[in-house]
């Protein structure tokens, strides 16, 4: 696939897929509708299943997958990326609209559809912005924990379809006491069990066999099972008759209350499926030596959304199992996932009951199947064994959406998230500097117990931006290594390469500071401080107090500007003949 770069301005350069489309090459085509037609097989399984999950009749499924598809081949920037119904959104969005709906189906739909255009806006606003800089913001070991417990959510959500119990509990503990009862006094549906049990052990089989379609030949051998039998005469739930047609417009209302509820959900659902877009895009980008600007990604998954809200669709996402096939069947462009578009339309149109016998047990093992492979254990291993305390936030992470539940999860992640951003910059590394002997530059002295100090001369690196949450401690450790100086101090110098922004509080702080050292008789001086940092020092008012004198390009400099201005007994080793 030739690199294309995004250098199109004005209306175009926010529909990217369109400017792609425009320039289209022949030679594509045949690629294209071949992988869109691949494409379909798993785009009508999945589709249906995590509709399901989501708590919304399989149909939805498939209406979120048709425009979304449209929307993003126009304004999304990726040629390959598949977007449509997610297992990672499932679980969201079923905790929070099956509880606001109150067993109201139409209510449930009305929910869906608002969840998505929110999420949609937020993204678009994100995008507008340009703040796609904030999809980097969730850490590993935070992502890790929040799936798994999204993953057991889901998977818990599903095992009474596919064991062919009834549970009415809610919440993951009780809904497992209830499954274990029902399964302990056999109070299941035998022969749901065993289409359940069948579909799960044939996908997981077909699993190694990346080129077929295994979820679509496991529904379809279920339902033919089905129908042959007639399995829906011995209770075995089945998707039943489909709504003729494709999905129309509609406007989901909702109240100011549900609104309130929705805007938090909407924007975890943003920023979760905006990282992982964001990542997919990127990993395809490079492999295809291509450029994808990140704000206009997000735009694209934004309208895709927006869009999906107001045809009886719900929140969509990138999807990381259905891209992989397109890509292997041969797509080139957008193209493909119109074909599969296009294809599900006339399914709708043309066969709608072609669905009509297909059982719910075979869709939970579909749900199951792609669910597994979000479970993440392997890398927690390698986190624990090098970094024990972002494997424990990966774990609270994971309790907190097992035990609150997802909506009180997705909070517990972000506050972990911005915390641990935080802790960073709020209490980081500094370190007093010295010379030691045959190595060039000036070093830790912690770590080099060997080094020489100047005398009279504290050198302190400070490792982080100089913010609000850091100034006191900054204030503080300049006090503290005068007082451990050796020798009295006439002059510190605060070695500033790694600081790289300062606020208005910390800006104050330095006033307070160096009017603190002047009533003592030390100067306070910079060395390798950044010209951006500077020009906001300026900005604060602070360059007739801090004069040019005060600052040195390099520590080097700073040491030797000392040395000419005081009489000190010091010996390079440099200088040593």
């Amino acid at each position: 696939m030739a690199a294309r770069k995004d250098d199109t301005t004005g209306l175009l350069s926010w529909m990217p897929g369109l400017n792609t489309l425009l320039h289209y090459r022949k030679e594509w085509l045949r690629h294209d509708l071949v992988a869109g037609l691949v494409l379909t097989t798993v785009l009508i399984p999945i589709g249906i299943a995590y509709a399901i999950a989501a708590g919304l009749p399989g149909i939805y499924g498939l209406y979120a997958t048709i425009l979304p598809l449209l929307a993003y081949a126009i304004f999304g920037p990726s040629r390959l990326l598949v977007i449509g119904p997610d297992s990672a959104l499932a679980g969201i969005i079923f905790a929070i609209i099956v509880p606001m709906s109150a067993g109201n189906p139409e209510r449930l739909v009305t929910l869906a559809g608002a969840l998505a255009i929110l999420s949609g806006l937020i993204s678009i606003l994100a995008s507008l912005l340009k703040l796609g800089f904030m999809t980097e913001l969730i850490s590993k070991p935070i992502r890790y924990g929040y799936m798994n417990g999204i993953a057991l959510t889901v998977l818990i959500s599903q095992a009474p379809a596919l064991l062919g119990v009834s549970v009415s509990s809610d919440g993951i503990f009780l809904k497992l006491k209830e499954i274990g009862l029902a399964l302990a006094n056999t109070q299941t549906n035998n022969i749901s069990l065993l289409i359940g049990m069948v579909s799960l052990v044939l996908l997981l089989s077909l699993k190694r066999f990346k080129r077929l379609p295994g979820a679509l030949l496991v529904l379809a051998l279920a339902t033919i099972v089905s129908a042959y039998y007639g399995l829906d005469r011995h209770d075995v739930k089945i998707m039943g008759a489909l709504p003729k047609g494709l999905p129309s417009f509609t406007i989901p209302l909702i109240s100011l209350n549900d609104l309130s509820s929705l805007l938090v959900g909407a924007g975890a659902i943003a920023l979760l499926s905006n990282s992982q877009t964001s990542i997919l895009s990127r990993s395809y980008a490079a492999k295809y030596n291509d450029h994808i600007n990140p704000n206009k990604e997000i735009f694209g998954l934004g309208v895709a959304n927006f869009i999906a809200g107001f045809f009886q669709g719900f929140p969509v996402n990138s999807s990381v199992s259905r891209t992989p096939v397109s890509e292997a069947a041969g797509a080139k462009t957008q193209l493909a996932c119109i074909t599969g578009a296009v294809i599900i339309g006339l399914l709708l149109l043309l066969a709608p009951d072609l669905l009509y016998y297909l059982p719910t047990p075979a869709l939970a093992a579909v749900v199951i199947t792609s669910i597994l492979g979000f479970f993440e254990f392997k890398d927690l291993k390698r986190i624990y064994r090098i970094q024990q305390w972002e494997f424990w936030l990966s774990i609270v992470c994971f309790a907190g959406v097992v035990i609150f539940g997802v909506l009180p999860g997705i909070g517990i992640a972000i506050s972990i998230a911005i915390l641990e951003y935080l802790w960073d910059g709020w209490r980081p590394h500094y370190a007093i500097l010295g010379r030691v002997d045959q190595l060039k530059g000036y070093h830790d002295i912690s770590r080099h117990p060997s080094a020489r100090l100047i005398p009279g001369l504290v050198l302190l690196r400070w490792d982080a931006p100089l913010f609000f949450a850091n100034a006191e401690l900054f204030h503080h450790c300049v006090l503290d290594s005068i007082a451990k100086s050796p020798h009295p101090v006439r002059r510190i110098v605060i070695t500033s390469e790694p600081v790289t922004s300062v606020d208005v509080t910390s800006a104050d702080m330095l006033v307070e500071l160096d009017e603190q050292l002047k009533a003592a008789g030390i100067e306070l001086c910079f060395a390798e401080m950044k010209d951006p940092v500077r020009d906001k020092l300026r900005k604060f008012g602070l360059s007739d107090r801090f004069d040019n004198d005060r600052f040195f390009p390099t520590i080097g400099q700073a040491v030797n500007g000392y040395l000419n201005a005081y009489i000190v007994e010091w010996i390079d080793w440099e200088d040593r003949v």
